[in-house]
């Protein structure tokens, strides 16, 4: 039986490995070479009971972000600006821009720390900043207290 177990971990180990197999190297895989085809991706953002849309951009690190999806994860309030949330894999950052200056509706990446942000409020120029996309409606959605599920998804 523990072999049996033992052979389980290492088989979803690799599986995991596997799903987060893009990165700085550059390295893309099928679905990416898909979105690549497009100027933009367009992203359905559900929080409880009300949706908004976005945009992806077409760069190295949405179409990772895109890849990654549907995924449904829990945002968390910083600092009054922003919901953040941590991915499971980290996000390529190949010919990113030195740094952004954020403003209401942009999804972005905090290369250093890796986490998604998501801005409701305007906010200066961060180095380290790359911008993934916008949110094009539903921003009210966004405005709630503390933490949220939600779940992105790309429209069909």
């Amino acid at each position: 039986m523990s072999r049996l177990m033992y052979t389980l971990v290492i088989l979803l180990s690799c599986s995991q490995l596997y799903a987060c197999n893009t990165g700085n190297d550059g390295s893309t895989n099928k679905q990416e070479n898909n979105l690549s085809k497009h100027d933009s991706m367009k992203l359905k953002i559900t929080i409880g009971d009300k949706t908004a849309t976005a945009i992806l951009y077409d760069n190295p690190t949405s179409r990772d972000f895109a890849a990654m999806l549907p995924l449904t994860v829990k945002l968390d309030d910083y600092s009054n600006t922003e919901k953040i949330f941590y991915p499971s894999c980290k996000l390529s950052t190949k010919d990113a821009p030195a740094g952004f200056d954020p403003s209401i509706g942009d999804i972005t990446l905090y290369a250093p720390w890796g986490n998604i942000a998501l801005f409701y409020k305007d906010f200066g120029y961060s180095n380290g900043l790359i911008s993934l996309g916008k949110i094009t409606s539903g921003m009210d959605a966004f405005t709630v207290k503390g933490s949220a599920t939600v779940k992105f998804e790309l429209e069909k």
